[in-house]
């Protein structure tokens, strides 16, 4: 047993989450708490068919009603572009896709339910909304298709008919010609066919901005819930405006919660933008929990036939996958990028030596679908874990056996896969050991009789991933000593409620020998902090805390080469601790107070670090496992345990480690078991509150077991792999092979697709009976 104290300060300090007293007393600051002066309330009219030709009629009611201050539709935005989309893939064919045009507000055409039509500002919410009742849209009806699949049918409706085809694009992986030779000298060839069901990002606080503009300075203020200003302003400056990015500062204060959704700008940013410059004062717009539901992007929504080739002893010999990506009525600002990221990451952790995988993004009368918590990754690691369950029934040696079998060696890093990554390091075997001794795997045929005789199905099921993430780049830091002794650290990244001042303050303190509460974190300014890169990809602390780290190192030095000569000795006898610069050994010293005020030269105050560039991803990986027991009465799933061992490279701070994961389990328990979005034949949402569609709750959720096997990644400066996204790549796959495995062994039943609702279990075990 361990016995040893963790550090106070930096790597693997259990340290508490500085931010939290303010968020748990009331004291934080979200987008819509902010109110300035003066400020007007905006509303969306937003389309109420899938698709169909529309026009607007008389806006001179709606003009004329109380408060209103301004309304517009798409007449009145000439010269200015609708939302950008950078996900210009390379298709199979060598072109780049055509790029359909994402409006800012519909013309004469709406193609998904929540269209914007005309964006209306008043003096107060009310009456914007007052006034979108006096809009009459004639509505001429066209067929629309919300079905994924049946979106290539010959005779299905075309999202786009300019564009010929509900196939937005097509992109490959691997070699077709070697992995169908494969396939045909295979002993045997397992097949699945799969649903990765859509979801919806639910974060906690809805979106938001309030746009205030300048008209001495010709600037615009945007305050707004993003997970990164710098990239926001862009877009809407550049992209879609037209203006010059120092012509716009974007200020992102607390954000509850963000899942990759809050990195798109989507259209009510730069509507905010342009009307708080017409109106003449700021306006605020809120996002409705409905129209989240509707309008912002969506993840997952996947249909994937996938089929491993294997020889007599089950070792793989290929991989070949044909996978379907909904991408909703247009292109989403990242959104070709999320399948096209799937296909490399498609035989996980395993030794596979051929591999094709032919991806085909479908145009749906739907909302948008982008980055979710994973990005691509979770639906990778949920196909191939399927898959190789189904490997190891059909070949009779069981889950363990036939991932043992078929796991990347040690021996074997570095090692590039099919898909074109480069893992440096990884101990799969090693962590799989470990997750089946936590959990017991000897002892579940017991637990399973147990079940059994108490009229109950009890599975068990497990998932070995690896993801990748911390992808090529860097993130500038500035730390800065203040008059009062303090420090301010600047930097790029942007909180969502992962903790990042706590654990960039754990690379300071210890440096600068100050307690937790004098460091100041800046983010969310982009004219305080004058680059970065947001946060996304697992990217914040494996890249911002090399660069804290090495500015608070530098800051350090600079501090002590200014108090030697207040204390008349030399550099290397000085000490930082407690406030102070002390002559080691001795009583004598000042405070950190005093060589800032003393500092004849501010710049020696401050330390800048972007020296750092990180030329690879990271890769982290580990086993989950989950045992399930299913009532076959009702199709109730309890999930009776849950175990999780880690490589995350190295631990940062273990409490928020912990809180990334369980956060992470319990959203890809989420779409396992309950989160369902369902539109019908004609676009319709049908499950567009909370009241339609499920969530996990703290009683469908066990208690976690979480331990970690580190092994330090080769690519980044301290062995950090990231883990903010690893939690919902492993849950999926384990908790739904945990089901499987309670149906097959109950009865006969192999297949089932999320969510695994009672509705749906309950359905497959009576058509199994029968």
């Amino acid at each position: 047993m361990n016995n040893v104290a963790p550090p106070k300060y930096g790597m693997g300090a259990r340290a508490k989450r500085t931010e939290d007293k303010a968020l748990v007393t009331g004291a934080g600051h979200f987008t819509d708490d902010y109110a300035p002066e003066g400020m007007l309330h905006a509303y969306v009219l937003r389309s109420s068919m899938a698709h169909a030709r529309i026009k607007v009629g008389d806006l001179s009611a709606a003009r004329e009603t109380a408060g209103v201050r301004l309304v517009m539709t798409h007449e009145d935005l000439a010269g200015v572009k609708g939302l950008p989309c950078k996900g210009k893939i390379r298709q199979v064919d060598g072109t780049h896709p055509w790029i359909p045009e994402h409006p800012l507000l519909c013309g004469d055409m709406v193609r998904q339910v929540g269209d914007p039509i005309a964006f209306i500002v008043a003096d107060t919410l009310e009456q914007a909304k007052m006034a979108s009742e006096t809009i009459e849209i004639d509505y001429d009806p066209l067929p629309a298709i919300a079905d994924l699949r049946g979106a290539l049918a010959d005779d299905a409706p075309l999202v786009w008919p300019e564009h010929g085809t509900n196939v937005a694009f097509a992109c490959s992986r691997g070699a077709k010609g070697a992995t169908d030779a494969a396939m045909l000298r295979a002993a045997r060839v397992s097949r699945i066919e799969i649903v990765n069901n859509r979801l919806v990002a639910n974060y906690m606080e809805t979106r938001g901005i309030v746009a205030e503009y300048d008209a001495e300075a010709d600037r615009y203020t945007l305050t707004m819930g993003t997970q990164g200003g710098h990239g926001m302003r862009d877009r809407i400056a550049k992209d879609i405006l037209g203006i010059p990015a120092s012509k716009i500062r974007v200020i992102t204060p607390d954000v509850g919660g963000g899942f990759g959704t809050k990195t798109f700008v989507y259209q009510e940013y730069p509507l905010a933008t342009i009307a708080a410059k017409r109106a003449g004062k700021p306006v605020k717009w809120i996002s409705e929990r409905s129209e989240h539901f509707l309008v912002d992007s969506h993840g997952r929504d996947n249909f994937a036939v996938a089929e491993m080739a294997m020889d007599e002893n089950g070792k793989f010999l290929a991989m070949r996958v044909d996978l379907l990506a909904g991408m909703g009525a247009y292109l989403s600002q990242f959104g070709p990028f999320i399948p096209e990221g799937e296909l490399t990451m498609l035989t996980g952790v395993y030794d596979i030596p051929h591999l094709y995988a032919l991806c085909r993004g479908i145009y749906t009368n739907t909302a948008t679908v982008d980055a979710y918590r994973g990005a691509g990754r979770p639906e990778a690691a949920y196909l191939v874990e399927r898959l190789v369950d189904q490997c190891g029934r059909d070949t009779g040696l069981g889950p363990v056996e036939i991932r043992r079998r078929n796991f990347i060696k040690p021996e074997a890093f570095p090692y590039e896969t099919q898909g074109g990554r480069i893992y440096d390091s990884g101990e799969f075997d090693g962590h799989l050991e470990q997750a089946l001794d936590t959990s017991d795997w000897k002892g579940f045929e017991d637990r399973a009789a147990a079940s059994k005789a108490a009229g109950k199905l009890r599975g068990f099921g497990m998932a070995t991933y690896v993801e990748a993430c911390a992808f090529p780049g860097t993130e500038e830091a500035t730390v800065r000593l203040e008059e009062d002794g303090t420090v301010t650290l600047l930097i790029g990244t942007q909180t969502n409620g992962q903790g990042h001042a706590t654990a960039y303050s754990q690379f300071i303190v210890g440096q600068l020998g100050i307690d937790y509460d004098k460091v100041k974190v800046v983010q969310g300014d982009t004219d305080q902090v004058p680059n970065g890169e947001g946060t996304g990809g697992s990217r914040s602390i494996p890249l911002g805390a090399v660069s804290v780290h090495n500015a608070a190192v530098k800051l350090a030095e600079q501090v002590k080469r200014l108090a030697s000569d207040q204390l008349e000795a030399s550099v290397e006898d000085l000490e930082l601790a407690e406030g102070m610069v002390r002559v080691a050994g001795t009583n004598r010293g000042v405070t950190l107070a005093d060589v800032a005020r003393s500092a004849k030269d501010p710049q020696a105050l401050t330390a800048f670090d972007d020296d750092f560039e990180q030329p690879e991803p990271t890769y982290p990986n580990g086993s989950h496992i989950a045992e399930v027991e299913i009532d076959p009465e009702t199709g109730t799933t309890e999930i009776v345990g849950y175990w999780i061992v880690d490589d995350f490279g190295a631990t940062v701070n273990p409490m928020l480690l912990e809180g990334q994961v369980h956060g992470g389990i319990v959203q890809g328990i989420g779409q396992a078991l309950y989160e369902h979005t369902v539109y019908d034949a004609d676009g319709q949402l049908l499950s567009a509150s909370f009241l339609d569609y499920a969530m996990p709750r703290a009683d469908g959720v066990p208690s976690f077991n979480f331990e970690t096997r580190n092994v330090p990644s080769k690519t980044n400066a301290f062995g950090i792999k990231g883990a903010g996204e690893a939690g919902s790549i492993g849950s999926c796959p384990a908790v739904m092979n945990a089901v499987v495995d309670a149906l097959n062994r109950g009865c006969g039943i192999t297949h089932i697709d999320m969510p695994a609702t009672p509705e749906r279990v309950w359905a497959a075990i009576q058509d199994a009976q029968a």
